[in-house]
């Protein structure tokens, strides 16, 4: 057996990004010894390419905004399919976890009375975005690792070591949990320069690994995002919930090819940028529907009007919920009307001055410039939808991010609930912030409901996890990973993706199950010394289960809600709207079961107009027609 490196915690996060940080952060304030994994260098996660800014109702723009109206928002942006506890907290949490931030020394962009501005963004009712030009996670990131340092320094002065109590541990992989009974007993890894075997012994682990994304051909998310946590929960024996709403951000490059996908921030649009189609017409006036019809402004003057009277009611359609201006983009191309490389413009260059742009949108300008040999201060982008983001994830307690097995927490893209069927821009770094708090909270709890009583990882068990990590490189013959991993991604992205139909579902799970069965077999040739081969061939099996968790739950959603569109049942149903999905993992196979959704609570109700909630609710949800009002 190879030799295997043991360290003991009491929690380790996988995960190095904002949630896992956050969630490191709280865990060794309460005291507990924690380990930080990281996929890649540290401070390289995906959250950096998070820009737009943290969404929080701290009311510097618009007074009227408050947690009430940001927990609705997040509600009709879900299809009210969202967690209702997850939201609430969510809502009310995020000022204090954006302040705190600041406390940590981040440095948001200002109003011109010094309060931490906030900006426009898709779905939202007022500016809520707190931001740094259109570098906030890259910001968050650094302001998170700098807390880090600081507790490692006050480490190094009362205990003579800077690691004794929160050590980062970079480019190393997780493969596999291990488990004492139905106990989570640590992680197996290993380190991707040396190929070294390491054991994490701890009775918590949080998961906080990110997306799906490179289960498809075209998406905006950075390598690490392989669905590591999302399947390394189900073979721990956690569940995933509604794993079918995948987001498709509508404004990802187009050109050149070698760049398409990546992400182009949802605040051009929120700081004035239109999209038009190849006649040159501002199309997205035609897409609004009848639920947000009263929200979104009809004509060009109604919706100009907005960026200078943001009181106004009447948004600008391009600022429609993410789900609603992809599917409207992807109509445009398939009717003829798209831009020359597959995409639509958008343009900002007509709203603000060059000098404007370059100042509020610098990696924008950067990225155009360099990548395609655009000036967007000058002249419209190509951009067109990407996968982005998955809604589903691991099913945890919304107060303290536990799994439903004992010991394992998740928190940020990798949990689910939080977002329903769709996810509000900004969302997202508010999200991980709060519930990365949470989830610290939850494992520094639950080890102390432990007291002394630890568990232990079993030889034979420990033997498992590196004979399977071993195992395409054993091989004497076998299948080229990057081969197999491309019909994986061509399956999913053409058969599973923006707009599904039950046939070609089908006709992926097919294709999946061939293809499960040449996973088992690839080969990669080399050591376990930094082998990129090896890596990818280990992570097939995680994109594997996922794309097959995302495929089944496609299927047996007969309805179209946010990320999720079935062109064979092309309307929202209230039934539906009343049940999450829920993926095991049982001898080997992955299993689907049906869950009702909580109810949004009576005073939560209220929040909305009786009108609006008939066409998400039965009516035997909706409330009595006296108890309905609309917010003030």
């Amino acid at each position: 057996m190879s030799e295997i490196t043991r360290l003991p915690y009491d929690v380790v996060v996988i995960g190095a990004g904002g949630a896992g940080l956050r969630a490191a952060i709280e865990a060794r304030q309460q005291g507990k010894k924690t380990a930080i994994i990281s996929k890649s260098l540290f401070g390289k996660a995906h959250t950096v390419m998070a820009e737009g800014g943290a969404a929080a109702a701290l009311g510097n723009v618009s007074q009227q905004d408050r947690w009430q109206v940001h927990f609705r928002d997040t509600i009709r942006g879900g299809k009210f399919l969202n967690d209702p506890r997850m939201a609430e907290l969510h809502a009310k949490e995020a000022g204090e976890r954006v302040l705190e931030l600041e406390y940590w020394g981040a440095l948001f962009d200002r109003t011109s009375d010094g309060k931490i501005s906030q900006r426009n963004f898709g779905g939202h009712e007022y500016p809520r975005l707190a931001h740094v030009g259109d570098r906030t996670g890259l910001e968050l990131i650094r302001t998170l690792q700098q807390r880090v340092v600081q507790l490692q320094q006050a480490d190094a002065v009362e205990l003579g070591d800077p690691d004794a109590m929160l050590k980062v541990f970079a480019e190393t992989t997780v493969t596999e949990l291990v488990k004492d009974g139905e106990r989570i007993a640590g992680a197996f890894a290993y380190i991707r320069e040396s190929g070294e075997f390491v054991l994490f012994e701890a009775p918590a682990v949080i998961l906080a690994t990110g997306g799906v994304g490179k289960s498809f051909k075209v998406t905006s998310n950075s390598w690490e995002y392989t669905g590591d946590g999302h399947a390394l929960a189900l073979r721990a024996g956690a569940t995933l919930l509604n794993m079918e709403f995948v987001q498709f951000h509508p404004t990802g490059m187009v050109w050149p090819p070698s760049v398409k996908g990546i992400l182009v921030t949802e605040s051009v649009r929120g700081d004035g940028g239109v999209l038009r189609n190849s006649n040159g017409e501002r199309f997205m006036f035609g897409y609004v529907p009848d639920v947000f019809r009263s929200h979104y402004a009809e004509s060009e003057e109604e919706a100009d009007g907005w960026y200078t009277d943001p009181e106004n009611n009447r948004r600008p359609p391009e600022l429609l919920p993410r789900d609603e201006v992809a599917r409207a983009i992807n109509t445009e191309v398939k009717e003829g009307r798209g831009s020359p490389h597959g995409g639509v413009y958008l343009d900002v260059s007509t709203r603000m001055p060059a000098s404007e742009i370059t100042r509020r949108l610098p990696s924008m300008h950067h990225q155009f410039r360099e990548l395609a040999d655009v000036d967007i201060t000058a002249e419209p982008m190509e951009v067109g939808p990407t996968c982005h983001y998955v809604m589903g994830g691991v099913e945890v307690d919304a107060d303290t991010g536990a799994a439903v097995v004992p010991g394992l927490f998740a928190a940020g893209e990798v949990a689910g609930g939080m977002h329903g069927s769709n996810r509000l821009g900004g969302n997202s770094l508010s999200d991980l912030l709060v519930f990365g708090c949470r989830s610290g909270l939850g494992a520094a709890s639950y080890l102390d409901g432990l007291g002394s009583e630890r568990p232990t990882v079993a030889e034979e068990d420990l033997q498992a996890a590196v004979a399977a990590a071993q195992a395409p490189l054993q091989r004497e013959a076998g299948e080229n990973p990057y081969a197999v991993h491309q019909e994986l991604q061509e399956t999913m992205n053409d058969l599973v993706g923006i707009i599904r139909r039950g046939s070609e579902i089908e006709e992926a799970l097919e294709n999946l199950a061939k293809i499960r069965e040449r996973v088992a077999n690839v080969r990669s040739e080399g050591g376990t010394i930094y082998n990129p081969g090896w890596h990818l061939a280990l992570d097939l099996w995680n994109m594997l289960l996922v794309s097959e968790s995302i495929a089944r739950a496609a299927l047996e959603r007969e309805e179209s809600r946010g990320g999720h569109t079935r062109d064979d049942f092309p309307e929202m149903s209230p039934e539906w709207r009343k049940v999450n999905l829920l993926v095991s993992l049982r001898d080997g196979k992955v299993r689907l079961r049906q869950r009702p959704v909580d109810p949004l609570r009576p005073d939560l109700l209220e929040l909305f107009e009786r009108e609006e909630l008939a066409k998400y609710l039965t009516d035997a949800e909706l409330p009595a027609e006296e108890t309905a009002k609309e917010d003030k």
